[in-house]
């Protein structure tokens, strides 16, 4: 089905426009200022699931306090979360810092250009391994994340689901054999470029598109239609309860998330699961699960926080602490100057935001 697929373009014109087009209108991205394998490297990651217009400011920030592979290998990770602070999906941090340590070992500090070397790297998948060889080394690898699927989908006409990992093969197959070999570097961000700017999800701009008149989609009208994508599973609900706890100084009780699963070794305030524990036995679980005591105060308000796939529906409380914390590891007490020192998840710095604008 590929061949049939590729047939139907002439790869050699349709290589030549796409890149010269890259070429005139590419944008001023500061991890194109060079082809540093560590800057690709990081931007790729920053780039999964997140807009350039949001990475671009942490890009920088996070360059200039980790400028090398070493720089990042020797960092606390408390360090890296704190840089990566409000990004999201913060397990590419601590994967990217795993790898990283791997690198600055095994390969003194150099990137490996070699598939299989950076492949078996921590969080190191078919995308990000393609992305760096072909933008840093300049090798003829496939890049193909949602943007190039939406592309190639619209191009070469293809109608199969996206979110089927089959599917993703067939996609990787075909650039591969679109991929331009003289200048793969240009070729792969060309292609991701065009799907930012001009092959958007929704109205393409395909009157403007450089490769429109390769585009089996558009001569057919079926462009809005592509890419074939099945609708994602509801998202589960989970109610909380967030306790913000103070002592008689004016310190408040934080918690370490666990060092595994979602938003792992981030802090918050304290959360209860409401619709679990029930309201009649809020103070009494506080005190099994945390070791501490607290007279639950005035409602702050409400907060909603939409993750990829749950959401959580949180209700603010203030709360005064009784007596002492006891025997709890994952707990700090800290004023409010330490809190913006801790990195937390993004509903949390809101809610932090409401506390201090409350006193």
């Amino acid at each position: 089905m590929n061949d049939e697929k590729l047939q139907s373009i002439d790869i050699l014109t349709f290589r030549r426009d796409l890149v010269e087009w890259y070429k005139n209108n590419k944008r001023d991205l500061p991890w194109r200022q060079d082809q540093d394998p560590y800057k690709v490297w990081v931007s790729e990651v920053m780039l999964q699931q997140t807009k350039v217009d949001t990475v671009i400011p942490y890009f920088n920030r996070f360059i200039n306090k980790f400028p090398t592979i070493e720089a990042l290998a020797e960092a606390d990770e408390q360090e890296v979360l704190k840089e990566w602070e409000g990004l999201g999906y913060y397990s590419r941090a601590r994967n990217l810092q795993h790898a990283v340590r791997e690198v600055a070992t095994t390969y003194k500090g150099q990137v490996p250009n070699d598939p299989d070397e950076l492949g078996a790297l921590k969080g190191v998948g078919p995308y990000t391994k393609g992305a760096i060889l072909s933008i840093a080394y300049n090798q003829p690898e496939p890049a193909v994340d949602g943007n190039v699927m939406r592309v190639l989908s619209r191009v070469l006409k293809i109608e199969d689901d996206i979110t089927q990992q089959r599917t993703k093969k067939q996609f990787e197959a075909c650039a591969r054999k679109l991929i331009d070999p003289q200048d793969p570097s240009s070729f792969n961000q060309a292609v991701m470029e065009l799907g930012a700017l001009v092959c958007t999800p929704k109205s393409p701009t395909c009157l403007l598109c450089p490769v429109q008149a390769h585009c089996q989609a558009f001569a057919v009208g079926v462009e809005e239609e592509l890419p074939i994508k099945k609708k994602a599973k509801k998202q589960k609900k989970i109610a909380y309860v967030v306790l913000l706890v103070a002592d008689e100084q004016g310190n408040y009780i934080i918690e370490k998330r666990k060092d595994s699963g979602l938003l792992a070794n981030l802090w918050q305030f304290p959360m209860v699961p409401i619709e679990e524990i029930g309201w009649d036995h809020l103070e009494n679980w506080v005190y099994g699960e945390f070791g501490f005591r607290v007279s639950l105060g005035k409602k702050q308000g409400e907060l909603r926080h939409i993750f990829s796939h749950l959401i959580w529906q949180l209700e603010i409380y203030e709360a005064r602490l009784i007596g002492e914390i006891v025997g709890e590891q994952r707990l700090q007490l800290v004023n409010k100057e330490e809190l913006a020192t801790y990195p937390f998840p993004v509903p949390h710095q809101k809610i932090m935001k409401t506390l201090f604008a409350n006193e």
